[in-house]
Parts: structure tokens; sequence; C-alpha cells
């Protein structure tokens, strides 16, 4: 039941903060523009505009940005 259109990003922890995995994923080049876009609310996680650039990120969580969807992907999770 995969979406082609979410592409899965594996993680080696349980967790990831939002701005690791923003640069992890390739959507942004550095934490500089990490954090523009999130105080900018064009993130979003889970369906929903997150503002916390530290928010944690576990297995499953959908991360979206400029029409591009990321799902995490955990060791424990798979």
């Amino acid at each position: 039941m995969s979406n082609p259109e979410i592409e899965e990003v594996p993680i080696r922890d349980d967790m990831i903060r939002l701005g690791q995995l923003l640069k992890l994923a390739g959507l942004v080049e550095d934490g500089v523009e990490a954090a523009e876009l999130i105080r900018n609310g064009l993130v979003k996680v889970n369906g929903e505009i997150d503002d916390r650039r530290g928010r944690q990120l576990h297995d499953g969580d959908t991360v979206t940005v400029s029409g591009r969807t990321v799902r995490i992907s955990t060791p424990a999770g798979s």
C-alpha cells in the first residue's frame, strides 16, 4: 500500500528533528533555508503546518514541502 508519490527516508535512530530531516531528504540545502521555510509556514507534518524546527519525527510521519512528500522510516518500524 505504498504511495509512489511519497518517498521513504530511512533514518538510523527512532527519531529525527524536522530541520534535520529537511536536509537529509534533500528538501532544503541548509539549516538556514529549513528555518525560513518552517517559519513561513511552508512545511507540513502529517498534513498540518508545523512551525517547530525541533519537532520530533518518528516512523511513519510524513513531511511535505513544495508539493514533495517524504515519509520517515526507522529500523524499528520496518
